[in-house]
């Protein structure tokens, strides 16, 4: 099974904090996205490709050649960024017996119907409820937005602190 140095829910996917900070911090050198329309979107490809730094490689797949991409061997030289941009793909993930101990939460944009918890991350409330299931699956999700800040918990994301 594939191996993640970093996986982060972040609704812009590949942008300047990915591309000069957390690929840097993970030690990256691939970067996966997970997402049922981006790959459909040829432009969208295109522009995620362009933004990776030199010699980062880009893959994009839908949920299911994701679930099977990410059960597949990794390689000794692989250190994979996997991006996806809302935490229902990580509860499809984990159900499908992908194994997921950490995500980070980033950035989450503020839309109608959702609930804004903190500057940077705004919610359905569907999304709060998969987060929330998704902890209770032990898996361990905070928020941080850039490393040399301090993570918080979910729980205090959910409280707004």
């Amino acid at each position: 099974m594939k191996q993640f140095s970093l996986i982060r829910i972040d609704d812009r996917l590949i942008h300047g904090q990915i591309a000069t900070q957390w690929l840097k911090y993970a030690h990256g050198n691939k970067v996966l996205i997970i997402d049922d329309k981006v790959p459909e979107q040829p432009m969208q490809v295109r522009i995620l490709k362009a933004a990776a730094p030199p010699g980062i490689k880009v893959i994009i797949k839908n949920v299911a050649d994701g679930i099977e991409y990410c059960k597949k061997d990794s390689k000794p030289d692989e250190s994979i960024v996997m991006l996806v941009k809302v935490p229902e793909v990580i509860e499809n993930l984990v159900d499908a017996g992908v194994d997921i101990k950490t995500v980070i939460l980033g950035g989450m944009g503020f839309k109608e119907g959702k609930k804004r918890l903190n500057k940077n991350v705004s919610a359905f409330p569907e999304e709060i409820e998969c987060m929330k299931r998704l902890a209770s699956k032990g898996i361990n999700i905070y928020y941080h937005l850039v490393p040399e800040e301090a993570p918080q918990s979910l729980d205090k994301v959910l409280k707004g602190e």
